[in-house]
């Protein structure tokens, strides 16, 4: 008799699941996906330490493509973890902090949201590193923005971009410098950028742009050298 209940209780489970399964699917992950707590600033807390790390994660709970804050937060984490717990190093502390900025745009044109993660990730070599992952999101559109969309078709902004985040990294560093053009006019050297309503922000890892000891890198330049070009 329970045998045929349980039957039945399944079947039945069943069928209403063809209705409750893709909406349950299509559920955007959240902070507890992640293990995280959510504050009282609305910003996702995710700490964990053990005996051969540590890692930290924050970020704003309130970007509007929750899947792709979900899957580089989790494959940041996981990632590093599996480094660390692999690492047959005995008595070494491995650290990740991670941190989610956000910025946002109201101009002409389109409203944007963009949240930019701040790396920092000790994995035991000659010394650590410093990385940035921005997304970017279309919020009229509903769709995300990348280094290729932010831009009319057929544009050319790098010649006139390149220049400026040349001057700044100078000024920054207090030395002459010079981008290789394979640099400064290759669009995936500005694949990280935030949008606000007077500049682009854009930003370089350790090594991207310029040797590895002048760190990370953050160059803004104004909208009203490119507006005309943005999408």
């Amino acid at each position: 008799m329970r045998v045929v209940t349980a039957a039945m209780t399944l079947a039945a489970l069943a069928a209403v699941g063809l209705s409750t399964v893709p909406a349950a699917l299509a559920a955007p992950k959240t902070c507890a996906n992640l293990s995280g707590v959510v504050d009282g600033s609305q910003t996702c807390q995710i700490k964990r330490t053990e005996a051969g790390y540590a890692l930290n994660i924050s970020f704003p709970v309130d970007y509007p493509d929750q899947q792709s804050v979900f899957d580089y937060v989790s494959q940041t984490r996981d990632g590093f973890v599996n480094v660390a717990n692999s690492s047959g190093q005995p008595g070494k502390s491995y650290e990740l902090d991670t941190a989610g900025t956000k910025y946002s745009s109201t101009a002409p044109k389109r409203a944007t949201q963009s949240m930019v993660f701040k790396t920092f990730q000790d994995v035991g070599g000659a010394h650590p590193q410093t990385f940035y992952k921005s997304l970017n999101w279309d919020v009229d559109g509903r769709k995300p923005i990348t280094i290729d969309s932010l831009f009319v078709p057929g544009a050319q902004p790098f010649p006139v971009i390149a220049p400026i985040v040349q001057g700044e990294l100078s000024r920054q560093s207090g030395l002459p410098l010079l981008l290789a053009p394979g640099v400064g006019l290759d669009p995936s050297t500005y694949q990280n950028f935030a949008i606000t309503n007077d500049s682009l922000i854009f930003f370089f890892g350790q090594g991207e742009v310029l040797p590895e000891s002048a760190g990370a890198l953050q160059v803004t330049v104004p909208r009203a050298a490119v507006d005309a070009m943005l999408a």
